[in-house]
């Protein structure tokens, strides 16, 4: 897997298949030139041209799906529209079938949307979580598009709560995420240069959670094809720690006991990561959210623990002993996990400018796990000057909770949008944020 992701760019150069006909929705402008279009090395593509590539015009219109990003803006949100340009999906070749978007049963599924007022500049980025490519149209798509960028996303390889079935070996899913954000990013630069004649000049890497540890994989592994990323959120994998897999056990085994009362339980809690003030937050991740990535990522990493069973009982109680992912302690583990965590895990040696915005009160992704361990692996690695960290008080995980919790969580989408103007800024005309 390693050596196929060194040789992503080398492998996209000598590969193009034709695109398919024009989306659903309506018969194509002749005018548009999305016939022409054709996307490296992919399988499948379809392309229509749209008189509106944001979420207002692409619901309606059904070229995306807005379960894909529920939950991730904030109640009432309103973003920019009025963005007209070409569409294209597709899929690149992939023997895995979790993505049933369109119909396709596969995946390595990708949406590229080229706006018709283009300023020179292509944002590429893979979902948060399990989800699927269109997670991020409402978070990221929508703002870039009107910013005049062209936009790319990937479902990264794999989705669902199954994702550990895809590959051989343990982190083999994880791994395929780097390579097809990668291959996203060297096809929709070539994509971009067939329809407005000239390759991008800027290329940045954007994503939330899991989409931001691709940003930081991808300036890690596959600087050359990007002048910048923002990440938003984070994950943090390391071989030794933290990652969820050493968060997410310790707060699934203290979480009922502070419920009960118990003595030591809300310390238990704080010291595993989880900020005094987060509390409110806490039941809603235990029910919906610790549980099930600890046992997916578990999974994928460490399939043995369980035995036969894939990924563990859901909910198991403390003290059930083994193959209860509550109990699960990854010090403990034989070497080959900690060997497979290290072939998903971050270094820290950026070789382009990055921007990394955290929330204080994201139990998810803890501040003091996560966002505060990146920017020290950064600066230890010697790549501080290309690195700049903003901590956000009151910020989650995701903005939709700031529903539920008005007076706790506060949105961190300007933040994010914040740093990706100074971001561009910073790379296109040498303004150095603070």
């Amino acid at each position: 897997m390693l050596r196929a992701l060194a040789f992503v760019p080398v492998l996209l150069a000598s590969m193009a298949v034709p695109a398919g006909a024009a989306a659903a929705g309506g018969a194509p402008d002749p005018g548009c030139g999305e016939r022409k279009l054709r996307v490296p090395g992919a399988e499948r593509s379809v392309a229509g041209c749209l008189s509106d590539l944001t979420t207002a015009g692409t619901v309606p219109g059904g070229h995306t799906d807005p379960d894909d990003w529920a939950g991730l803006d904030a109640p009432g949100t309103v973003n920019p529209s009025g963005v007209p340009g070409i569409q294209i999906d597709g899929y690149f070749p992939d023997s895995s079938k979790t993505n049933s978007n369109h119909g396709w049963n596969h995946d390595s599924q990708f949406v590229i949307r080229l706006p018709h007022r283009w300023n020179g500049g292509l944002v590429v980025s893979g979902p948060p979580g399990v989800r699927e490519q269109y997670a991020n149209d409402r978070i990221i798509g929508d703002h870039v598009l009107a910013r005049g960028y062209a936009f790319a996303a990937t479902d990264k390889g794999n989705t669902g709560p199954t994702i550990y079935t895809d590959g051989r070996r343990p982190g083999d899913a994880i791994q395929e995420w780097h390579l097809r954000m990668a291959q996203l990013t060297s096809a929709a630069k070539r994509v971009a240069a067939q329809k407005y004649g000239r390759a991008p000049r800027y290329t940045y890497a954007a994503g939330l959670s899991a989409g931001g540890y691709l940003v930081r994989g991808q300036l890690e592994r596959f600087p050359g094809l990007y002048t910048g990323g923002v990440d938003w959120n984070a994950l943090v994998f390391t071989a030794k720690g933290p990652s969820l897999l050493t968060t997410l056990p310790p707060a699934l085994r203290a979480y009922p006991r502070y419920v009960a009362g118990k003595p030591g339980a809300h310390e238990e809690m704080l010291a595993a990561g989880y900020p005094a003030g987060s509390e409110p937050l806490w039941g809603y991740h235990h029910k919906n959210l610790w549980d099930l990535f600890q046992r997916i990522i578990r999974e994928e990493l460490d399939p043995s623990y369980d035995g036969d069973r894939e990924a563990g009982t859901p909910f198991c109680a403390e003290g059930t002993g083994a193959g209860c992912d509550t109990d699960y302690v990854y010090g403990s583990r034989p070497r080959q996990v900690h060997a497979a965590v290290r072939r998903v895990s971050l270094t820290g040696r950026i070789q382009r400018p990055l921007i990394s915005v955290q929330g204080t009160l994201d139990v998810l992704t803890p501040i003091s796990k996560n966002g505060d361990v990146y920017a020290e692996m950064v600066r230890k690695a010697g790549r501080g000057n290309l690195h700049r960290y903003h901590r956000v008080p009151g910020g989650t995980h995701t903005d939709g909770l700031s529903g539920a919790f008005p007076t706790l969580v506060r949105p961190m989408q300007s933040d994010f949008l914040t740093a990706f103007d100074r971001l561009a800024a910073w790379t296109q005309r040498g303004v150095h944020p603070e």
